[in-house]
């Protein structure tokens, strides 16, 4: 980074999401748009062959997601600074992104009044937390995590799987399958299935 100009790589599937993140910057002098990508992989490739100073990056894309793209850059590039921007507001899918490597974090819908206050925040280093995120956050931020063995349990009654048929195909008991799903509904604070597969969907712990 020179000293009055961020070098900012942008990440999303959608073109016209990269290219409206490109005009909201087009008459700026202190941030630029120096290279895009539409998965994560070809993140770490742009990023290697770049080395911008801010990485824009979606979660939700085809072939490698943002998490995994986040994870791969932070690995070889330790010092990486990567900002998430998503439609999804859910405390699950914020916290997992912040765990692998990211600075920030934003909903696309607040792109126009925050994206260049973000940018600049953590190219210096700081963290930028979208404020409905941050509170989401920490209203369960004294939340039961669910077990990787419970989300994969709650994936498949999201589809419709009865307890039986998720049984068979993760070679557990019903019996098993009704232990666990108690603890989903405990950790959620729900008392039934459909409301237990809403709950997961709001918070980003499951996609539907």
């Amino acid at each position: 980074m020179t000293e009055n100009n961020v070098r900012v790589l942008v990440v999303d599937d959608h073109p016209v999401l990269r290219a409206g993140v490109s005009a909201l910057f087009e008459d700026r002098t202190d941030i630029t748009i120096v290279g895009e990508a539409d998965n994560g992989h070809d993140a770490l490739l742009q990023f290697r062959a770049l080395k911008p100073d801010v990485v824009l990056m979606d979660l939700q894309m085809p072939g490698s997601n943002g998490l995994e793209g986040i994870t791969s850059i932070r690995a070889e590039f330790p010092d990486a600074r990567i900002i998430v921007l998503t439609t999804y507001q859910g405390d699950a899918s914020a916290v997992a992104a912040l765990k692998a490597g990211a600075m920030g974090y934003l909903l696309k819908s607040g792109l126009r009044t925050e994206l260049a206050d973000a940018v600049l925040n953590v190219s210096r280093g700081k963290r930028h937390v979208h404020r409905e995120v941050a509170d989401e956050i920490a209203l369960h931020v004294g939340d039961g995590m669910l077990t990787d063995r419970e989300v994969a349990i709650l994936r498949l009654v999201a589809n419709g799987k009865a307890n039986k048929q998720i049984g068979s195909e993760l070679n557990l008991t019903e019996a098993t399958v009704k232990g666990h799903l108690k603890s989903i509904f405990a950790k959620l604070g729900v008392a039934d299935r459909t409301h237990a597969v809403t709950i997961a969907a709001r918070r980003g712990i499951i996609d539907l």
